[in-house]
């Protein structure tokens, strides 16, 4: 019987994280190559310009800008990668079951206790809803048509406040309907909320609301595109 291996997982390489983030946002901009050259050209001529207007002007100090030029031209084509893959990012994300999860689970950083899996779901429609519990209070989230997220959103807030009487509770709704929040909006959205629970109340706050909390996990996840496939790899 074969030993099972203990070598760590190898990550994927710097190179190999930009090639995949290239060819991801590619595939919705294909001028996206003369974008970037366009931006490393303006870096260098930026850097040679400074050259000729910084005394001394000798050739070392024009090639010396020059070269900072190139380096502020490749930052600034990995900015407008990194832009542009987002963008793609969300257009793959808007309409697709569990695209809540991904943005809660990526988009809001450790001052924020989210979970990727749904609070509530209904398997039949594949309307969800999600929790985030942070500074800002508690913020319910609904995937779906508000019509039918009712009866799911109503039993979140209920058991939320059987534990948490007195946090404030925020119920957002992801769509392109009046009222609604677009996905690429939802991560900034709930940033903004005025915080209003100290740290202390926050932590034993997540404690009570997951020790409650009923595991869906062995409900079936909606059909449709997984939402991880459509993230683009961030070079590390």
């Amino acid at each position: 019987m074969a030993s099972r291996s203990t070598a760590p997982e190898k990550r994927p390489g710097f190179f190999s994280q930009i090639r995949s983030l290239y060819t991801f946002t590619q595939s919705e901009f294909r001028w996206l190559p003369w974008a970037l050259i366009g931006a490393v050209l303006i870096g260098i001529g930026v850097g040679i310009g400074i050259g000729f207007l910084v005394p001394p002007v000798e050739i070392w100090s024009v090639i010396l800008w020059g070269v900072s030029g190139l380096l502020m031209g490749v930052l600034l084509a990995m900015v407008l990668l990194t832009r542009l893959s987002t963008r793609v990012m969300y257009r793959k994300l808007d309409g697709m079951p569990g695209a809540v999860g991904h943005v809660l689970s990526t988009g809001l950083g450790r001052s924020w206790v989210t979970s990727e899996m749904p609070v509530g779901v209904n398997p039949r429609t594949q309307d969800a809803v999600y929790r985030a519990v942070g500074r800002g209070g508690v913020v319910i989230i609904g995937e779906g048509a508000r019509g039918r997220l009712t009866r799911l959103i109503n039993d979140e807030r209920k058991k939320v406040s059987r534990v948490a009487s007195g946090i404030h509770v925020e119920v957002l709704y992801v769509g392109d309907g009046e009222g609604d929040i677009h996905i690429s909006k939802l991560a900034k959205t709930i940033k903004s909320l005025p915080k209003n629970v100290d740290r202390a109340t926050l932590a034993a706050v997540v404690k009570r609301i997951e020790s409650v909390s009923q595991s869906v996990t062995s409900l079936p996840i909606p059909k449709g595109i997984d939402p991880a496939r459509a993230r683009a790899q961030r070079p590390r």
